[in-house]
């Protein structure tokens, strides 16, 4: 076998991975909506600093 061409077990094993995977339902488009809460914060009082 020369290389990339492939044999005839090569190419049904591919045709069937592409056509399983056609199958499949496709993910949502929309985003995942973000939470609304504010982000923390991390920020250190200055007693513990030192």
């Amino acid at each position: 076998m020369k290389r990339g061409t492939p044999d005839a077990t090569e190419l049904a094993a591919l045709t069937a991975v592409l056509l399983t995977r056609a199958r499949l339902p496709h993910p949502p488009t929309t985003p995942t909506p973000r939470p609304t809460w504010p982000a923390p914060s991390y920020r250190v009082p200055r007693d513990w600093r030192h």
